[in-house]
This record gives C-alpha cells, sequence and structure tokens, in this order.
C-alpha cells in the first residue's frame, strides 16, 4: 500500500456516486477530502477492518490534496502519532484508507446532507 495510489472499495464508490448525484460536486477528490475530514474530526480511532480496492475510483495523492496535500499528510501523521501508531508508509497509508471510507460512510449515511450548503452546515456543527 501507498499513499502515492489511492483506490477506494467498490461500496465506497457507489456511495459517493449517490453524493456526487445529492450534492453536485463533481470531482472524486474533492469528496474524499469532505470524507476524510470528516472522519479525522472524530475522536475515536476508526475500525480496523480490511478495505478491498475493487473499484475504478483511483488517483494520485497530489490529485487527491491538491495544494494542500502536505497539509493532509500532517493531519494525518499527527492523529497516527496520538494514536501511537507507526508513522511508516504502510502505517499512513493504512490508516488514510480508514478515514476515508470511515468519512465517506458517514457522509452517506448522513441524510441530511443534500447539497453543498449542507455539507458546509454540517462541518459547521
Amino acid at each position: 500500500m501507498s499513499l502515492d495510489h489511492i483506490r477506494i472499495s467498490q461500496q465506497a464508490r457507489d456511495q459517493l456516486v449517490a453524493l456526487k448525484r445529492k450534492t453536485g460536486i463533481k470531482n472524486w477528490n474533492v469528496l474524499c477530502r469532505w470524507a476524510f475530514c470528516t472522519s479525522m474530526v472524530e475522536a475515536s480511532e476508526p475500525p480496523n477492518a480490511d478495505l478491498p480496492s475493487d473499484s475504478s475510483v483511483e488517483m494520485s495523492w497530489k490529485v487527491f490534496g491538491g495544494e494542500y496535500r502536505d497539509v493532509y499528510l500532517a493531519l494525518l501523521r499527527e492523529r497516527c502519532r496520538r494514536a501511537g501508531l507507526e508513522l511508516d508508509e504502510e502505517s499512513l497509508s493504512r490508516q488514510f484508507r480508514l478515514h476515508l471510507h470511515r468519512g465517506i460512510g458517514y457522509l452517506f449515511g448522513d441524510r441530511s446532507v443534500q447539497s453543498i450548503d449542507a455539507l458546509v452546515a454540517r462541518a459547521l456543527r
């Protein structure tokens, strides 16, 4: 596993498709940023799960994070450090995928998320 190449599960892809339709956000990476941040604000750690990489949705870390990719990486590293996890590439990649998938599930499961405005309102809660 590597942070350089991000691929999500088919279930997460299907959830992102629904979120794209509801919110009007066209790009996977933008929705994935929302999802990652949604998970990161949770105090609990995401459950340890084997997540398949069985969808056609993939992106590089550069595409995921855009101009703020170093900020997202710093947030991930700090979260892992606080959780007492290793800061090696494999651990960071695994934790990123766990947070990403948990965040996608949270956004998909939140019935109030029907627009970009609703995403912003959710973030401000």
